[in-house]
């Protein structure tokens, strides 16, 4: 009866105060158990052990209070006409004289905390060969370079990496000495992970090798707030008199500085500044997954699936009513960044990512994302931009497309070839025996010509000769057991290709 009574108390929306006692019992815990970490910790790991840790317990805090999905579908509605503007319009406007004392005052800061395990590599994504044995850093690091020497400017680079990419990042700098960019990089916050069930960390120590590996995250890309500040260098760019960050994933090979939104922010054409522009674009089929902006309680509001009640996910993802995602570049005013952060006024939903360790231990991790924040700064902006300046490499099937001879690569940057006739990208299908970044090498004797093709779909042990070319639509399937070699210099052309068709060397 008791048992029963407890979880009807439990279920019941409203803090009853049994919920209230429980919630406090929780966090006391919690706080007991941190502070068992923060014991182990060695004088020099202290001080920034302490500020994660002190910064997971707020994170954690905030996590017992909110209830439910964190949107209140009714409350949607479409941005207003004005809060979202084509890029064309931004374009128009042109570019002034002094291009370069406005390009003085941006730093350009890339997310580099993440792994490249979903496309088997071992060490950070950012260091995996995308073009010409460029890797993701040095494509970035040629494109800002070439800013600086074509007009005589300081734009410097600054990585944010995790406690799983910082090490293997700064061996790899030194090769960048005596290019004109200085690089500067910064830790994410490391917070411990908790158990599903008890909701306490699951770490024992402040360590985070052998068995304690898993026991420990970086928070997501919300947290590079926080970070930047803790870290001194918002302090420092604003006494250099740098006075706007431009914000995007290391992966995104789109996310090159654009001088006609950075004019825009810098010189807005009805005078008053923007804290926060966010470049949108058009939803495909293939997006429906993207976060959206949406005007929310009068603000504009970055609206992720994973806020949406179940019963309107359908409605989300559909392209007719939210018709463009978050590209996840965003251009943020340092001053504000500093003025809200000390307001501790930085407002991201909590996202709740499930795990299950290697051991089988079901554990959450508490992330926030950095575009979620856009709802706490003033005068914010979404740009509908060309989807060009999103082409973000996730999987070899996107690694194909920019490895490609549909895309030039120019100083860094990686632009369409004028010889496609049609702009779009064609749609890329690799199988599982292509997964891993080796294989998908081992399979491509050269990349195939592919300026023609609209769609590419290949499963099974399939291998392509040299000098390949693929138009129109291409699918390519080798049952079980059977395998496919496309020879040297086929045409394929609107083709479906299965059975079994071996090439041996005799």
């Amino acid at each position: 009866e008791r048992v029963f009574n407890l979880s009807k108390a439990m279920s019941q929306d409203g803090a009853s105060q049994f919920q209230e006692v429980i919630r406090q019992e929780l966090e006391l815990s919690v706080k007991k158990e941190l502070e068992k970490i923060l014991t182990t910790a060695s004088s020099h790991e202290f001080e920034h052990t302490k500020k994660d840790l002190d910064g997971f317990r707020k994170l954690f805090h905030r996590f017992l209070q909110e209830k439910g999905p964190s949107v209140d579908w009714g409350k949607i509605q479409r941005p207003p006409e004005d809060s979202i503007q084509p890029y064309e319009k931004i374009k128009a406007r042109g570019l002034p004289d002094n291009i370069s004392s406005v390009l003085n005052k941006l730093v350009v800061v890339k997310l580099n905390g993440g792994l490249g395990t979903s496309m088997g590599c071992k060490g950070p994504k950012s260091l995996i060969g995308v073009r010409n044995e460029n890797t993701f850093l040095d494509l970035t690091v040629q494109q800002i370079e070439h800013l600086n020497k074509t007009y005589n400017t300081d734009v410097p680079l600054v990585l944010m990496n995790s406690f799983n990419t910082d090490e293997d990042t700064k061996k790899i700098l030194q090769k960048y000495n005596h290019c004109r960019v200085k690089i500067y990089t910064f830790n994410q916050s490391r917070y411990p992970r908790i158990n599903k069930e008890s909701l306490l960390p699951v770490a024992k120590d402040v360590s985070y090798s052998g068995e304690n590996t898993e026991a420990w995250y970086p928070p997501g890309h919300g947290d590079i707030y926080a970070s930047f500040y803790n870290s001194g260098l918002l302090d420092t760019f604003i006494g250099e008199g740098k006075e706007y960050i431009f914000v995007s994933n290391i992966d995104n090979l789109g996310a090159t500085v654009d001088l006609y939104i950075l004019n825009h922010l810098m010189n807005p054409p009805n005078g008053k500044r923007c804290e926060f522009v966010m470049e949108v674009t058009n939803k495909t089929r293939a997006d429906v997954k993207g976060g959206t902006l949406t005007q929310y309680e009068g603000k504009l509001r970055l609206v992720e699936i994973a806020q949406v009640p179940k019963a309107h996910v359908d409605e989300f993802k559909s392209v007719s009513k939210f018709k463009i995602f978050n590209t996840n570049n965003l251009w943020i005013s340092l001053a504000a960044v500093k003025r809200l952060q000390e307001q501790n006024a930085i407002d991201m939903e909590i996202i709740v990512n499930p795990k299950t360790l290697d051991g089988g231990l079901n554990v959450i991790q508490l992330e926030t994302a950095v575009g979620a924040a856009i709802k706490s700064f003033e005068n914010s902006l979404g740009i509908n931009v060309p989807r060009s300046r999103f082409l973000p490499v996730k999987t070899t099937s996107d690694l194909l497309l920019v490895m490609s001879n549909l895309y030039s690569l120019n100083a860094g940057s990686l632009t369409m070839s004028e010889k496609r006739e049609f702009p779009t990208v064609p749609l890329v299908k690799l199988g599982s025996s292509f997964t891993k970044v080796q294989d998908y090498l081992r399979r491509f004797e050269s990349i195939p010509d592919m300026l023609e093709l609209d769609h590419l779909t290949v499963s099974g042990d399939v291998t392509f000769g040299k000098n390949v070319s693929l138009k129109g639509t291409v699918i390519i399937i080798a049952n079980h057991g059977d395998r496919i070699d496309i020879p040297p210099g086929a045409v394929l052309e609107n083709k479906i290709v299965s059975g079994n068709l071996r090439i041996l060397d005799h």
